[in-house]
Order: C-alpha cells, then structure tokens, then sequence
C-alpha cells in the first residue's frame, strides 16, 4: 500500500492496481510500465516536478510518450522559468523516490497540471508511489484528487 493508493481508497475514487516486475536497468520507468502492462503509451503518464522561477515546486502530469515543455509548464504556474527541480528537493516534497513519484498522496500537496490529452481516455496510469506499480483511473477524479487542472503541457 503507499500513500497514492491509500488516497484513492479513501476518497472512495474507482481505480485498478497494475503491477509489474521493474527492471532496474531501465532508463524510462514509464515507457517500461507501458510495455510491461501491455497498453498505449499515450494513457500513461509521468509524474514530473519543477521549480518555478527557482523557488516554487509544480507538478506536470504527462505521457510518458511526449516530453513537457518547461514554457508552458511555467505559464501554466504563473511563472516566467520552470526547470526539473533538485531530485532530493523533489523527494522531500513528495515523499517519493524518483521513478515512482505519483501525483497522488505526496507529502506536500504542489500545485498540479496535467496534460490535456488525458481528457480523451476514459482511464489514464500513473504511478501509485513506487517503481513497478501504476493506477489506472479516471482523468477526471486524478484532477479531483490533486486539484489540478488540465492544460496543453507537450512540447510540440
């Protein structure tokens, strides 16, 4: 159980608990969790955190298959520059190491976008708190759970 999952049970939201065999050699957790659970990389997505204008943490939730674009991640913030923040500050902050930071059940609740494109599945994945586990949900309750909003965040 991590502090994701446990979010998700008591706010009572209808999710799936996906979990794989994680591979320490790999170089990107969530195009291995695509492939190992065997779905459209475009339905999961990444857990990112960034500093905004060298002080406030965000977080931009993503596919795993289309990089963040720091600009709109900045705007989306109310900011002029965001950068991929300091792992340990991004480890404090959420609680989560990297590679399994979920958007759900940090810590320290940031200020939350995820990317537009989620709108058009009826569930997405994202990680539940630790590598080799994912929840499947609906786009609209992860925004629920994190007060976020949904924003174009890809970089085009």
């Amino acid at each position: 159980m991590t502090p994701g999952i446990n979010a998700a049970r008591k706010a009572g939201i209808h999710h799936t608990i996906h979990e794989y065999d994680h591979d320490p050699a790999s170089e990107s957790y969530g195009t291995e969790a695509a492939e190992k659970i065997g779905t459209d990389p475009n339905r999961v997505f990444k857990t990112l955190v960034v500093a905004i204008d060298g002080k406030e943490l965000a977080v931009g939730v993503v596919p795993v298959s289309a990089k963040l674009s720091m600009k709109r991640m900045a705007r989306a913030a109310q900011g002029k520059k965001a950068v991929m923040a300091d792992p340990n500050a991004v480890m404090r902050s959420t609680g989560y190491v990297l590679g399994g930071v979920s958007p759900l059940g940090q810590k320290r609740r940031l200020k939350t976008f995820i990317d537009a494109s989620a709108q058009q599945f009826e569930t997405v994945l994202v990680s539940a708190g630790r590598r080799g586990l994912e929840i499947e949900l609906a786009p609209e309750d992860l925004a629920r759970l994190v007060n976020g909003r949904f924003l174009p965040l890809q970089q085009e």
